[in-house]
């Protein structure tokens, strides 16, 4: 008995953790008019926009913009953050796929996306999986790599399709 309370504790507590931790859907009616203004001039040509609340300071819009799939993120104020657009691996530059290769060895190519920043304008975010370990690995064109992280596995509720 003592067992399934514990278990049924830790449910909900787990439950509860990872709704949390999800963007929510965002109606476009209760985006900032910053941000609508600062979108609509970067990607005026957007389509299927679907908008996500990140945190309290940060808002991602998802959207498909010349047959591909894109997301950009703003902050409250309307400031541009970021852009990833979901590229093909085949797609990822030589160098970054010659260091995947070569450091990444046996790990295979889940997802990769082209990413944008102010600070870093062409990087490549790669997610890369061997047996139960994923890895996020941030590259930029050169093949260096920037950033490394283990990934928490994603909800398939969460992808696009």
């Amino acid at each position: 008995m003592k067992y399934q309370k514990v278990t049924s504790v830790l449910a909900i507590i787990v439950s509860t953790t990872f709704t949390a931790c999800q963007a929510q859907r965002v109606e476009q009616s209760d985006i900032p008019s910053a941000v609508l203004k600062a979108f609509q001039e970067k990607y005026p040509q957007a389509q299927a926009v679907e908008w996500e609340k990140e945190s309290d300071t940060e808002l991602e819009a998802e959207f498909d913009l010349n047959g591909e799939e894109m997301s950009a993120n703003f902050s409250q104020d309307g400031t541009w953050m970021e852009t990833e657009t979901e590229i093909k691996r085949k797609d990822l530059p030589k160098a970054v796929q010659s260091t995947l290769k070569s450091q990444f060895a046996g790990y295979e190519i889940e997802e990769s996306e082209k990413v944008a920043t102010p600070e870093q304008p062409e990087a490549y975010e790669v997610e890369i999986e061997k047996g139960e370990t994923t890895l996020s690995v941030m590259l930029d064109k050169n093949g260096k790599v920037l950033k490394q992280e283990t990934a928490e596995p994603e909800d398939e509720d969460e992808d696009r399709g």
